[in-house]
C-alpha cells in the first residue's frame, strides 16, 4: 500500500483514464496506452512534457496549486478529487503506529440504533469493517456470516454478487470510499489490501484506478435470500465522536414494493424461528 511515489502513480492513474475523445482529441485505433499520452496531458496542463514525466516519475514531488488545477481540469477530476489531489502533493503524512485497540462504535451509538426498528442501519469503521448494527441491518447484511469486513467481503464471498443487483459498481464505489478516508498507510489496510491484491485480480485492477469518492447517498439494488428484490436508498452520516466511522442508514421508497419487502424482513427478524443462521451478525454487535 505505501508508495514513495503517492502523486506520480495518481497521475498515471488518472491519465490512462481519460478517454482522447474528451478532448477533441483524435482517437487511433491502435494506442500503446490505454487514455492520454503523456505528452498529451503536458500539453492540455500547459506544462512542458519533460515537467509532467518528472511528475509521474516522482522527481517532482511538489508542484504549485495553478500547476495541480490545470492537471485536474485535463483529467475531468470533481472537487473531492482535486482535493486529493492537491493532498497528495503536500508533505508526505507520518506514518502511524499499528494499534493493538481494535476498532469499536460508541455505546451511546451501539444504544440509539437499537430504537430503530423499521429501517435497517450500520455503523462502519475507517477500513469499513462492520461495527454494530441494528436488529434490521443484521437481517440485511446476514450474507455476511462471521466476516466483518465488507471490502473484503465483496470480493472473496460469492454470494456477494448475489446480493448486490450491481457488483462492479457497489466495488467501484466501495474502494473509492476506502480511499477518500485519508488513512491509505494505515498498517491494518496495508495488509487488507495485501491480502485482496493477492487473492483478487479484480480488487487489483479496481484499487489501481485510484478513485477516491466519499460515501454520501445513493440507491442500491439487493437480491435479498429471503425476502427477494429491494432497492434502498442509504444516507451516510459521520460520526463526530469517532473520526473515520460512518453511520449508514437505508430506507426504502414510501409505498413500494421494497418497502413491503422491509417490513417482512424485519418481521422475519423479529420471529424467533429455530434454526436461525447464527452466523449472520447478531444485532447491536458493538
Amino acid at each position: 500500500m505505501h508508495s514513495d511515489n503517492r502523486l506520480g502513480e495518481y497521475l498515471r492513474a488518472r491519465r490512462e483514464l481519460v478517454r482522447p475523445e474528451n478532448h477533441a482529441m483524435p482517437a487511433p485505433g491502435r494506442r500503446r496506452v490505454p487514455g492520454l499520452r503523456r505528452e498529451e496531458v503536458a500539453m492540455l496542463a500547459g506544462v512542458s512534457t519533460d515537467y509532467y514525466v518528472r511528475l509521474e516519475q516522482g522527481r517532482e514531488r511538489h508542484p504549485s496549486a495553478q500547476v495541480l488545477d490545470a492537471l485536474a481540469g485535463a483529467f475531468g477530476l470533481d472537487a473531492e478529487a482535486v482535493a486529493h489531489l492537491h493532498g497528495l502533493a503536500g508533505p508526505a503524512p507520518r506514518r502511524r503506529r499499528r494499534s493493538a485497540r481494535p476498532e469499536q462504535a460508541g455505546p451511546g451509538l451501539v444504544a440509539l440504533l437499537g430504537r430503530w426498528r423499521d429501517t435497517p442501519a450500520l455503523v462502519l469503521g475507517r477500513r469499513l469493517d462492520l461495527l454494530a448494527c441494528n436488529e434490521l441491518g443484521a437481517a440485511l447484511f446476514g450474507w455476511l456470516g462471521e466476516e466483518r469486513n465488507l471490502v473484503r467481503a465483496l470480493f472473496l464471498r460469492p454470494d456477494a454478487r448475489e446480493f448486490y443487483g450491481a457488483w462492479e459498481t457497489v466495488a467501484s464505489n466501495c474502494l473509492a470510499a476506502l480511499r477518500a478516508s485519508g488513512d491509505v498507510d494505515d498498517p491494518a489496510l496495508t495488509d487488507l489490501v495485501g491480502e485482496l491484491t493477492l487473492k483478487s485480480p479484480e480488487f487489483a485492477r479496481l484499487w489501481a484506478r485510484h478513485d477516491v469518492r466519499t460515501k454520501t447517498t445513493e440507491a442500491k439494488r439487493f437480491r435479498h435470500p429471503l425476502v427477494g428484490e429491494l432497492t434502498l436508498r442509504y444516507e451516510a452520516f459521520t460520526v463526530n465522536s469517532a473520526p473515520g466511522q460512518q453511520l449508514v442508514v437505508y430506507q426504502a421508497e414510501p409505498g413500494s414494493s421494497s418497502e413491503g419487502a422491509l417490513a417482512l424482513l424485519g418481521s422475519l427478524a423479529a420471529a424467533p424461528v429455530e434454526g436461525r443462521n447464527s452466523s449472520a451478525p447478531s444485532a447491536l454487535d458493538g
